[in-house]
């Protein structure tokens, strides 16, 4: 082997960028953690926002108290999996610790003595409920150049020190661009006073098409309206892990198109039908979303990371509110009923450019 040219530790024609492939060689694909697709966008935003924060806060420095310079850090597409994969590590390792086989225990938010007894109505009822009342809604059409917008009370959780510290409730606002055919651009996104684009998923160098990680609303006008067909569509469509069951990976795809997008009536419907059929979902009386909302609750528990996803929607309207996930376990980064995130939807509307709000 020819040696290069990279910070050598003393062994011939060995470098950093020999550790790297080996490390990449020998670490699972950063497609096996089925983060919701939102977020990961979401979290290598904030990721760069604190590496220009601390690369600004380094400048303003006296200069006898800065550290040496280096070339500032770009915001590459691949940068989008780091945080999820430090979650998905973090919650194996706590889960393992727990025994792994053991069910896991419900939270004591959001899980009554009721629904645990195995006495809640029964979920297909309560989804076909909210399937009825989505199908009268009068959502879209969506042009293709406008813009889905999405404002939202959020919380996230942090495990960049292992332990788990669930930050504070945050605004966040979202375009989603729905022009069809590959896009570098995705939309827009704004939170913590930064407005910062959102780029093409990892690996699109050409740029994202419209699909499950871009779900354009002319792209859910044509997903099969037959509840199964449907289920066995999204079923295909979400990636299988070893880190999480695959039907949990399924129904937290169906809540983020959910929360994400404007949904056509039909297909509203019938995703509300398609979730009903996944083994393991249940009602959640006394579910609450992100500001404290009340409301019909459904919910999974995903046995392999101990954790609840619950979905809220408005005791009157069925329309949808927030979701949260917790964990169900003590595991090493948390205790049970540690929350891992929260959302509630405050706005929705579409808009004819990024950036611009809606009239309300």
């Amino acid at each position: 082997m020819t040696a290069t040219t990279g910070t050598d530790d003393g062994r011939d024609g060995w470098d950093d960028r020999d550790d790297r492939a080996e490390l990449a060689r020998l670490l699972p694909p950063a497609t096996g953690f089925a983060l919701p697709p939102g977020r990961h966008e979401h979290h290598r935003e904030r990721l760069m926002h604190q590496i220009d924060h601390d690369t600004a806060a380094a400048s303003a420095a006296p200069a006898k108290d800065r550290a040496p310079a280096r070339p500032r850090l770009l915001r590459p597409s691949f940068l989008a999996p780091v945080t999820a994969l430090a979650l998905a590590g973090a919650l194996v390792a706590g889960y393992s610790a727990q025994g792994g086989g053991q069910a896991p225990a419900q939270a004591g938010t959001g899980a009554s003595a009721a629904e645990r007894a195995g006495n809640a109505q029964p979920v297909a009822l309560v989804l076909n409920r909210i399937s009825d009342a989505a199908a009268k809604s009068d959502a879209g059409p969506v042009r293709d150049d406008q813009f889905v917008y999405v404002r939202s009370q959020v919380q996230d959780g942090d495990l960049t020190g292992g332990t788990l510290v669930t930050g504070p409730l945050a605004e966040r606002e979202i375009w989603y661009a729905q022009k069809p055919g590959p896009q570098k651009k995705l939309g827009q996104i704004r939170q913590d006073g930064e407005t910062s684009p959102i780029n093409a998923e990892l690996g699109d160098t050409d740029g994202t098409r419209e699909g499950v990680n871009r779900p354009t609303y002319r792209w859910l006008a044509a997903l099969p309206t037959d509840p199964q067909r449907l289920l066995d569509h999204l079923t295909a469509l979400t990636p299988e892990s070893d880190t999480q069951e695959h039907a949990q990976a399924v129904f937290d795809q169906i809540g983020h198109l959910i929360r994400e997008t404007v949904l056509p009536p039909e297909t509203a419907a019938a995703l509300y039908k398609a979730a009903a059929l996944i083994p393991g979902v249940t009602e959640a009386p006394g579910a609450v979303d992100a500001v404290g909302r009340k409301g019909v609750g459904i919910a999974r528990v995903d046995a392999r990371y101990s954790w609840r996803s619950e979905w809220v929607f408005d005791p009157e309207t069925l329309a949808y509110l927030g979701s949260r996930t917790f964990l169900t376990a003590d595991t090493e980064i948390g205790g049970k009923g540690a929350l891992l995130s929260a959302d509630a939807v405050v706005k929705r509307d579409v808009v004819d450019e990024a950036g611009v709000r809606p009239q309300d």
